[in-house]
């Protein structure tokens, strides 16, 4: 089936989005078992071109830029967790924030959520500024009246990242879609796309679609794919206008998923459950550890009490997800970097990695890393410092994980 198509991606689909829990979604969203050969997993289709039966014909397949078996039963699978009804799979991550940025024409104004992932903000700032003239404004969407003061005539769309990268503020997801679309009424015009990145919380922790927002975006690098070995990403929406239109235009753009990546994100997708279960129940331990520790200025997690967006999170998630993102206190005659350094040399189990969500446990350094494009003024404006880390915890033994952290720490 084409990606441009805005119709289920197929039976054994459309089967198992009937009652079935999230836990067995992840195992058996995108089933396309094919008859002619049974396996049970779907294949991967490298074909480029596929048959057709005549002249005027169209068979379910025609080209892979267009469609592949291997990346449907993938979207498939996608809509059915994220509890869409369409879905593309991107070739990254950015490569479908740059999908969604197409929805809007030249010059029109997006509103978003202060603090995101600094290679969204790069995109942002230094090219869809400059290629479509787009107009970009930060700022907190959980401030209602805020957002109803920057909201014009020329706002195309809201940018929603909850958690967000890497301090993890959330957004109230269904009180923003719901003042915007009372204010977009009162001005008597349509109401400016939702977009929200769920790649921090994953359909696991929260579902944007069913909170009202009109279309999911997140990089499937991340916890999708889960072992730090594939590139993707994906948009997801249950709008059957927005899925037609994505449709053509990634058609048109052609930033796909490969079939080889696409198996990969499937493959991952069945232990979704059971990582993020594991994940997430070790990040509460870490954060709270070093919520005590005499080392550690301030912790960033909304699954502690004291966490003041900590009613929000068990109202809108089921745990306060599987990243910790920590600032170390400084030490007085040693400069912050060196501090971090030292604490580099001294660590074990942890690596010091881009990217998160992989069964590994990774920290990124947020101000050489993840958002080195970011000037220091800039990073220090939405508040990470050059002692903020990013903790992406994984699925080894948490106590190794605790343990490793105090020693490198005071060490």
């Amino acid at each position: 089936m084409a990606t441009g198509s805005a119709e289920a991606h197929g039976s054994a689909a459309k089967k198992a989005r009937t009652g079935a829990r999230f836990d067995t979604l992840a195992v058996h969203a995108g089933d396309q078992h094919d008859p002619g050969h049974g396996a049970v997993i779907p294949p991967i289709t490298t074909a480029t071109s596929f048959v057709q039966p005549n002249l005027g014909q169209e068979g379910k397949f025609g080209y892979s830029r267009c469609g592949n078996p291997t990346r449907s039963a993938y979207e498939s699978a996608l809509a059915d967790l994220e509890a869409g009804t369409w879905a593309t799979a991107t070739a990254s991550g950015m490569a479908a924030t740059a999908l969604a940025l197409e929805l809007l024409d030249p010059g029109a104004h997006v509103l978003v959520m202060r603090g995101v992932y600094g290679g969204t903000f790069r995109l942002f700032e230094t090219i869809r500024s400059r290629t479509m003239n787009l107009r970009f404004t930060y700022l907190d969407l959980n401030d209602l009246e805020d957002v109803r003061r920057q909201m014009c005539k020329e706002t195309g769309m809201i940018w929603v990242e909850s958690p967000t990268n890497p301090l993890l503020t959330l957004v109230d997801i269904p009180k923003l879609v719901e003042a915007v679309k009372a204010q977009a009424a009162k001005e008597g015009r349509p109401a400016p796309l939702v977009c929200a990145d769920n790649t921090f919380a994953t359909a696991w922790n929260q579902q944007p679609l069913s909170l009202g927002v009109d279309l999911v975006m997140l990089s499937a690098s991340k916890y999708i794919g889960g072992h730090s070995d594939m590139t993707g990403g994906a948009l997801v929406t249950k709008d059957p206008d927005l899925a037609n239109r994505l449709g053509s235009l990634a058609k048109a753009v052609g930033g796909i998923a490969s079939p080889f990546e696409a198996y990969l994100a499937l493959r991952g997708m069945k232990t979704l459950s059971v990582r993020m279960e594991r994940q997430c129940r070790s990040a509460q331990r870490v954060a709270e550890f070093l919520d005590a520790h005499p080392c550690v200025a301030e912790v960033h997690y909304p699954g502690l009490t004291k966490h003041p967006q900590h009613e929000l999170c068990k109202r809108q998630m089921r745990s306060g997800g599987a990243v910790v993102t920590v600032r170390f206190k400084g030490r007085p005659g040693e400069d912050d970097l060196d501090m971090m350094r030292r604490f580099f040399s001294k660590i074990k189990f942890w690596i010091l990695a881009e990217s998160l969500g992989g069964v590994e446990s990774m920290i990124n350094h947020s101000a050489t890393m993840s958002h080195g494009s970011m000037t220091k003024e800039q990073r220090a404006s939405v508040g990470i410092y050059d002692t903020t880390l990013r903790l992406s915890v994984g699925v080894e033994d948490c106590d190794d994980l605790i343990e490793d952290l105090d020693h490198a720490l005071t060490a």
